[in-house]
């Protein structure tokens, strides 16, 4: 079977409906934009893509752990050396804890360098009596409520490859350059971090690791290159299909075609239509893909997704990241596992804890509580085992700030908490403390033969 589809090219999505079109004033200055977009450099290389498909087969077969996590929206301003490397500090942290309880690998993929449009439910914002565009992420518009600011701007598109280009080069130098040298787990640390009440057990996982190297090294001698760095991929919700298709291309000694705007694209709950233009694109492209199943979900429709995006049951090309919510996660999950099983089908299940617990406090601020996130995060590990599966990852939006968007966890935070720092401009995302917290949880139930 040819690794491109029959009919497929990098613009076959045009002739189907688009889900979440935007639409530009000026159709001329897209295109100019669009063709210089084309010719820069790839952000990723297929050897990478190719690389995390492989590792994502092995999660899928109970062989490796997924960890993917980032921001909900990622900002043009944070684009800066101090939260990307708080981002990928608390990722690797969170990593740490699951790699010593489990003794298995785990994929680190990261929400960003590229994350940054975001699906919305409204075409519209109303604000004391004036209506404007909907903010859809940096990608196509600005934050702030006015006219000139909402109005999609296609040069936001170069801006975000040129941010995305600047956040990998960073964290490929961190990761490469010793930032996570295992001979010194202790520098992952962030400071408040210390004050959870998991700091002792972090403590003991990092002293624990520290003798595992020296035990290493003194059988097979120093200077271990896997010690000094971590393998990180990026990925982001293939929204703006013309930001996709500008980095899609063929490459030499591989056939079909590489979205090598990120590792792995996924496609989101608002755009997963058989027949939309998201599923068209992404149908072609030889990325792992990931797609967000939520409750109540169509059978038929999964099946028929599946087949069209995976045809060839290709290990690590399909990923299931499942947001049912704490309170459907019981009924929906064994219906899913059922249904790929009944077609032969073993794609890699993650767990997104996040999007279906998502609330409104009574002053209109959105927030998630730690104690239902993770009640989804246990009762998914207990669907999975009762159903003959297993949970083969997690996907967490988080921040390696001191944020305070999610209320509980350890340190207790309430709905007063929340306006003392607030930051997301869209969804309430984990502080690193609640992530660590959070991982130590899911750590304890693997290492117990969850």
């Amino acid at each position: 079977m040819s690794r491109t589809p029959k009919g497929w090219t990098p613009e076959s999505w045009k002739t189907q409906q688009e889900g979440q079109v935007v639409h530009y004033p000026d159709e001329a200055a897209l295109e100019r934009v669009l063709q210089q977009l084309s010719r820069l450099p790839p952000l990723v290389t297929s050897w990478e893509v190719e690389a995390l498909k492989k590792e994502l087969g092995r999660a899928a077969a109970g062989e490796a752990f997924l960890l993917q996590g980032g921001d909900c929206a990622e900002s043009f301003e944070d684009c800066s050396a101090e939260p990307i490397a708080a981002k990928l500090k608390i990722l690797l942290q969170a990593s740490l804890v699951l790699v010593h309880a489990t003794k298995k690998p785990v994929v680190r993929v990261g929400r960003m360098a590229g994350q940054y449009a975001k699906p919305r439910s409204s075409n519209t914002e109303e604000r004391d009596g004036v209506t404007l565009h909907t903010y859809r992420g940096d990608l196509i518009n600005r934050s702030g409520f006015s006219p000139a600011e909402r109005v999609p701007d296609p040069t936001l598109l170069l801006r975000g490859y040129e941010r995305a280009a600047l956040t990998l080069n960073f964290v490929r130098a961190l990761a490469d350059g010793g930032f996570a040298d295992l001979h010194h787990p202790e520098r992952w640390d962030l400071s408040f971090a210390r004050r959870s009440r998991f700091s002792a057990e972090y403590a003991r996982i990092v002293d624990s690791i520290k003798e595992s190297v020296a035990f290493m090294e003194a059988v097979v001698g120093p200077d271990v290159p896997r010690l000094k760095r971590v393998d990180f991929y990026t990925s982001h919700e293939a929204l703006s299909l013309r930001y996709e298709q500008a980095q899609t291309r063929r490459v030499p000694q591989r056939e079909g075609y590489y979205d090598l705007a990120t590792h792995m694209p996924w496609i989101g709950k608002r755009t997963a239509e058989l027949d939309g233009a998201h599923v068209e694109f992404c149908r072609g492209i030889q990325n792992p893909l990931g797609v967000k199943v939520g409750p109540g979900f169509d059978e038929e429709w999964l099946v028929a997704l599946a087949e069209r995006l995976d045809p060839r049951r290709e290990p690590g090309r399909l990923t299931l990241i499942h947001r049912f919510g704490a309170d459907a996660v019981e009924r929906d999950l064994p219906r899913l596992v059922a249904c790929m099983q009944r077609e032969g089908r073993a794609p890699l299940y993650c767990c997104d804890p996040m999007h279906g617990n998502t609330l409104t406090t009574e002053a209109g601020v959105k927030t998630r509580r730690f104690e239902t996130i993770l009640a989804e995060l246990r009762s998914s590990f207990a669907a999975h085992e009762a159903s003959g599966s297993h949970l083969g990852g997690v996907h967490f939006e988080l921040t390696g700030e001191n944020v305070t968007e999610c209320i509980g966890g350890a340190r207790g935070l309430d709905e007063a908490d929340l306006a003392r720092d607030y930051r997301s401009a869209v969804d309430p995302r984990l502080n690193a403390e609640q992530a660590l917290e959070m991982a130590m949880d899911v750590a304890r139930h693997m290492a117990a033969g969850g």
